[in-house]
């Protein structure tokens, strides 16, 4: 708590100041007035002053900005801190920078305080509690990471001059890449899904630059504040000391194959015809199940409800939906169920008229979407797994440029750089009048996404052209399935013991 400073000045304490701001809805973000706390110096031990103010990224969100100045001693600091919800997933991004063009470092970052920097070139990594959250760019991240390097070299030399040295090797280097003298790889990997690296490409994809999105685990969750759900009894692993000298003898089974032996003796005591229809049978929309969930908002204990279902033309499919009673948060999602297919596939609609609107579409998480007319391409993971039409596609597409498009309408943007995003707004909405045919593409590796059909056969449908190909290494590598062993399931499952 903050102590008070001039009679008849009332000071509040800065979780106060941070919620009265926080109250203030997005139209209100911009307008947002300055909350001025006193506060603790921490270098002079008297009474300085803390700003806060909620404002808002262009088209990114909600941020609370935070400037410390002691008139004492002079001390002076900043913070940026997330203001809005955390991302159900978290996000990597990858950013190639090649040796020459300095452009490149003046990218726009956006930095959480639970985010990670990493440069694998130089085994380099800077922690979440190295650098708080920040918006700055990729050279002032690199250089601040030099200054913080050689803040008690001084200090250093006197008492380990061989670290010393070694370290002023290393910022050499560090700030080669920080004037770019040389390529290096820049990664931003953030389990709060919070952080963002600027594509100056935007809307069409940037070859040096990539984004993966994933589910965070028990560690992650915990480490930001997240309900980590526990261990279920008999879910961990016992060393193996402690299997050796159990007294009931137990045996140290590979990975996979205690589930497929018990699997397979239960089908083979049963009755095959009601094993056939029980293993066949696809769950009705009113057979819903019920998992404890963790909510992605506020990290509560929720419920998720999910249902099977057949698609005709297309293949099994798991529907998700998570509510949070205590703040409100929704999410619905789409997976994919059976085996995972040995070929992708490529789905290419075009779109004639106001019936190709309203076909249904099935996304998964790993499909790509592009329309080559507008030179558009969403890499896999975007938008996430949706049910929905291409009417709805693109309606959803247009909401995420929206909001997330950061740093294209700023007070530096340049005058041409906004009336690009104009056009290409004013382009895309006119997709949807159907003032001329256009294209749409799936891409999924996974083979997971579906359009529906306008005929009764597939290949009736000159409109709706479907292509399977073969993976690629890159693609089965950040599909997880090259490092993928099945060898002791399928042991298990062709044994014939019972």
């Amino acid at each position: 708590m903050a102590s008070s400073g001039d009679e008849g000045r009332v000071v509040v304490d800065l979780r106060s100041a941070a919620e009265s701001v926080g109250r203030a809805g997005d139209e209100e973000a911009h307008d947002a007035p300055i909350q001025e706390i006193e506060s603790l110096c921490m270098r002079c031990g008297k009474n300085g002053t803390t700003r806060v103010m909620l404002t808002l990224v262009p088209n990114f969100r909600e941020v609370i900005l935070m400037s410390f100045e002691c008139p004492h001693c002079g001390e002076r600091n900043n913070e940026t801190q997330f203001g809005g919800q955390l991302q159900p997933k978290g996000c990597c991004y990858r950013l190639k920078v090649p040796s020459g063009q300095r452009e490149i470092l003046n990218r726009h970052i956006v930095k959480s305080d639970s985010a990670t920097i990493k440069i694998p070139e130089l085994d380099f990594e800077i922690p979440p509690e190295a650098q708080r959250g920040t918006c700055s760019t990729v050279e002032g991240i690199i250089m601040r990471a030099v200054d913080g390097l050689q803040a008690l070299q001084d200090e250093r030399k006197k008492v380990d001059p061989q670290t010393a040295e070694a370290i002023d090797q290393f910022c050499l280097k560090l700030r080669s890449f920080g004037s770019g003298e040389a390529a290096f790889t820049f990664i931003l990997d953030d389990p709060a899904g919070n952080s963002f690296v600027e594509n100056p490409n935007a809307p069409s994809s940037d070859p040096l630059l990539s984004v993966r999105f994933y589910e965070r685990t028990r560690e992650q969750q915990a480490a930001l504040g997240f309900l980590a759900e526990p261990e279920q009894p008999g879910e961990g692993v016992l060393p193996a000391s402690a299997v050796g000298s159990n007294s009931g003898g137990l045996q140290s089974e590979p990975h996979g194959s205690v589930g497929a032996a018990a699997g397979r003796r239960a089908i083979a005591q049963g009755n095959p015809d009601e094993v056939a229809a029980a293993l066949c049978r696809y769950s009705a929309p009113e057979e819903v199940d019920v998992l404890p969930s963790t909510c992605g908002a506020c990290g509560k204990e929720c419920v998720t409800r999910f249902f099977a279902t057949k698609i005709p033309y297309f293949r099994e499919v798991i529907l998700m939906a998570t509510t949070c009673d205590l703040c409100g948060y929704r999410n619905s999602e789409l997976k994919a169920g059976g085996e995972i297919p040995t070929k992708g596939k490529k789905i290419t609609l075009r779109v004639q008229n106001a019936k190709d609107l309203t076909r249904d579409v099935i996304k998964s998480d790993s499909a790509g979407v592009k329309v080559p007319e507008l030179e558009l391409e969403l890499a896999g993971g975007t938008l996430g797994g949706i049910v929905t039409t291409v009417e709805g596609l693109i309606v959803k597409i247009c909401e995420a440029l929206e909001r997330i498009r950061g740093f294209q309408f700023g007070d530096s943007t340049l005058e041409w750089e906004k009336k690009k995003w104009d056009d290409f707004r004013n382009r895309l909405s006119k997709l949807l009048s159907l003032q001329e045919p256009w294209t749409l593409i799936l891409d999924d590796g996974l083979a997971a996404s579906f359009v529906a059909p306008a005929t009764d056969s597939l290949e009736d449908d000159k409109q709706l052209t479907i292509e399977e190909y073969e993976r690629s290494w890159e693609q089965n590598e950040e599909l997880g399935l090259n490092d993928m062993d099945t060898s002791s399931a399928d042991a298990a499952y062709n044994t014939t013991k019972t």
